[in-house]
């Protein structure tokens, strides 16, 4: 257990390949200026990779590991205990790895704790160790992640702990989650003293949002309209009326209304088909499923209502959209002007693929 009465404090950092050289960084200088503020090592750290050579980060650094996965098994079996593994991975869906599976079943076995960064939360949910547990999913992944693992309670947070089960979205999440693991070994005086060494002014906690809301520019500044959003997130695959959106909220439709156009420049109506279709694509770029399952699972009543909204939000049918990248830009290069403007506008305009299937 990650407590305050746990004697382990090593950590075990896997890297997948194309692993967020970022979000590796972001968790071993918490533990780095952990060690620095208390004033002894009170926190060590080792890399390990597949076979013990040089892992290779999505930006192309290589980072030197300690040891294989073959031989960190061998030590795990020949222990009572094993230390806490962190799972440090990227944008990629890791493939399937049966020795990684069962090492991470072995460590479990043994009361080590697991920790999934970015990716790394997929090799957690494929070996069977997140089922009925909360997790933290980077929202491009998220809605595959939901499709394949039924499971596991997945959400858009920064990071969540569920016992001594730690997942984060990635990105500088991981910063705020080993600081998280940090405050409950020495308490918030250290974390403070932490964030005043790395210029961090604010930290979040479990269950905090990863993102503002899709197309908003500015901070939301009604509690209403995060919540109506909130309920919209939760009920993609069967929409809620607005009549009962509002209800949730204690305010009128007018009110709701007209807070939305200020919040966020549209109507509730259109905030809520606009998250259906991020849905909808996140789905189409990252599985297999067919079009028509897509359309049911983000809540279209037919697939030729899908595919008329999806043309019009992102200038191709549906299954054009699992073209190569240069074949829908060059079909995006046709559209007439305003709606290319209105493609620069959306944020799914990255067209890099995270390979989730």
């Amino acid at each position: 257990m990650l407590d305050s009465q746990s004697t382990c404090r090593n950590f075990c950092f896997y890297l997948l390949p194309a692993f967020s050289l970022h979000a590796f960084s972001s968790a071993v200088e918490a533990l780095r200026l952990a060690n620095e503020v208390v004033g002894r090592e009170v926190y060590s750290w080792q890399v390990i990779s597949d076979d013990g050579q040089p892992a290779a980060s999505s930006c192309g650094l290589l980072v030197c590991a300690d040891s294989s996965l073959s031989f960190e098994r061998e030590r795990t079996r020949g222990s009572i205990s094993a230390p806490a593994v962190v799972v440090v991975g990227g944008r990629n869906a890791p493939t399937p790895h049966k020795q990684l599976d069962a090492w991470l079943r072995e460590c479990r076995n043994r009361r080590g704790s697991l920790i999934g960064i970015s990716s790394g939360t997929i090799a957690l949910a494929r070996a069977g160790l997140a089922e009925g547990r909360r997790c933290a999913v980077h929202w491009e992944q998220f809605p595959i992640f939901c499709e394949r693992f039924l499971g596991v309670v997945a959400t858009q947070t920064a990071f969540e702990r569920d016992g001594d089960l730690y997942t984060c979205a990635g990105g500088d999440a991981p910063f705020d989650m080993f600081l998280d693991l940090v405050d409950r070994h020495h308490g918030t005086i250290v974390v403070n003293r932490i964030c005043e060494k790395a210029i961090a002014c604010k930290t979040r906690s479990a269950g905090d949002r990863q993102r503002l809301p899709l197309h908003s520019r500015v901070k939301l500044n009604h509690q209403a309209v995060i919540k109506i959003i909130e309920e919209m997130e939760a009920n993609l695959a069967e929409p809620l009326l607005l009549d009962e959106l509002v209800g949730s909220a204690g305010l009128s439709r007018r009110q709701i209304e007209r807070l939305f156009r200020r919040e966020l420049g549209c109507s509730p109506s259109r905030y809520y088909l606009d998250l259906r279709l991020e849905r909808a694509h996140l789905l189409l770029i990252s599985s297999r499923l067919p079009v028509v399952e897509i359309a049911m699972a983000c809540g279209f009543v037919s697939a030729s209502h899908f595919s008329k909204a999806y043309r019009e939000a992102y200038g191709c049918a549906p299954h054009q959209s699992r073209l190569p990248i240069y074949q829908r830009k060059e079909m995006r290069s046709n559209l007439p002007e305003e709606n290319r403007t209105r493609q620069i506008d959306r944020r799914l305009s990255n067209e890099r693929i995270p390979n989730c299937h």
